[in-house]
């Protein structure tokens, strides 16, 4: 089941691979994700001392936050994955020239996760190429569908 999509990453972005990683959360995060609070078009994958960060993701507090606890909604969070995919990941991203991109936000098992794109960017006149395609296959249902009817 997905929370939080990032559309903008498909047409901005040729998804290679893709990576499920957990995501080191306070108390007060979960329960605004399990509220649908949380939003990640904006947010990247940054790879800092060999670990993985997922930076600009926004998760808006609930109002019935706890009052010690002072929320920051934008606050760098820790992605978990194992060593090797850590590795390969880091060696593509340095060597290849690709870019690490979270994709959804979504449960497995009760646990939040994040889905991560292993991602070359696309130019503009791909951009547009895909546009094409997909209002083509728009365009042909429509029409499929007026035949029918």
């Amino acid at each position: 089941m997905s929370i939080a999509d990032n559309k903008k990453a498909f047409h901005d972005y040729f998804i290679e691979e893709r990576f499920e990683a957990g995501l080191v959360l306070e108390g007060w995060e979960v329960k605004s994700i399990r509220a649908g609070r949380a939003q990640i078009k904006e947010a990247y994958v940054l790879i800092k001392r060999g670990e993985l960060f997922l930076i600009g993701a926004h998760i808006s507090p609930l109002l019935s936050a706890s009052t010690h606890v002072l929320p920051d909604p934008v606050r760098t969070r820790k992605l978990l994955l194992n060593r090797r995919e850590i590795d390969q990941l880091i060696g593509k991203v340095e060597r290849a020239g690709y870019a690490l991109v979270p994709l959804d936000l979504h449960y497995n098992k009760g646990r939040v996760k994040l889905a991560i794109g292993l991602a070359k960017g696309k130019k503009q006149h791909d951009k547009r190429e895909t546009e094409k395609a997909r209002d083509w296959v728009r365009e042909k249902a429509r029409v499929m569908r007026e035949k029918r009817g």
